[in-house]
């Protein structure tokens, strides 16, 4: 299995010219850790996460909290927005980044020498997806050796499918789930916001050509994280 196998293909991603606050929002809003910081190309000038914002005001000992009440939905909007500084200011540069074959093992080697918990994955040098850790959890939950499964290029237009059906046709914000596909067998993997969401991707999955059978793990966005 590959990163091509577990990726998160629709990635929020900022520019460097995107402001602190709007990155805060997004964070919250996806219920993700981290960005990519793209340039015009879709090229990876670096990463900015929750770490990168906290060391933002880390000396700042008046307004040290404002990451915690912005998360807790206080009116923390004023500060970060008069004191807001650009992706660019405040990213790590030069992430790295992996390719769509990049075999899983490599990956969780890569994660644990940088000490990261997530890589872009490229195509051509341009941004086309992610692999954080629980993704390669759960492609590892799948290629366990009792598993006795594997991944093929049927197994991968099958994940694209039900991806591009769930995008295009659901309302689902396709950007929280993931889909696992092995042997014709799917894992439904994320969060969506309510019971009719996690029925209309199940339903997405078992319609698509090739699916054998599917899993269904979808859990539900905490109350208020997308209200932000």
């Amino acid at each position: 299995m590959q990163a091509a196998d577990v990726m998160t293909t629709n990635v929020i991603s900022v520019t460097a010219d995107a402001e602190v606050r709007e990155i805060a929002s997004l964070l919250l809003e996806h219920g993700i850790s981290a960005v990519p910081v793209i340039d015009a190309d879709q090229r990876v000038l670096g990463i900015v996460s929750e770490g990168d914002l906290m060391r933002r005001v880390e000396n700042d000992t008046e307004h040290k909290s404002w990451w915690l009440k912005l998360i807790s939905g206080s009116s923390a909007g004023e500060y970060v927005k008069s004191h807001g500084r650009r992706a660019g200011e405040i990213m790590t540069p030069k992430p790295v980044t992996i390719g769509e074959d990049e075999p899983l093992h490599r990956i969780a080697s890569l994660l644990e020498k940088h000490r990261i918990k997530r890589v872009p994955v490229v195509r051509d040098g341009k941004l086309v997806g992610i692999v954080s850790r629980s993704n390669l959890l759960r492609g590892f939950s799948v290629t366990a050796p009792d598993t006795g499964l594997d991944v093929s290029a049927d197994d991968r237009e099958i994940r694209d499918a039900i991806l591009k059906e769930v995008d295009e046709n659901t309302g689902v914000m396709v950007d929280r789930i993931n889909v696992i596909v092995a042997e014709g067998n799917v894992q439904l993997w994320g969060l969506v916001e309510n019971q009719e969401e996690k029925l209309a991707v199940q339903v997405a999955a078992e319609n698509t050509s090739g699916v054998k059978a599917v899993e269904n793990n979808l859990g539900f966005v905490p109350r208020g994280m997308s209200s932000f």
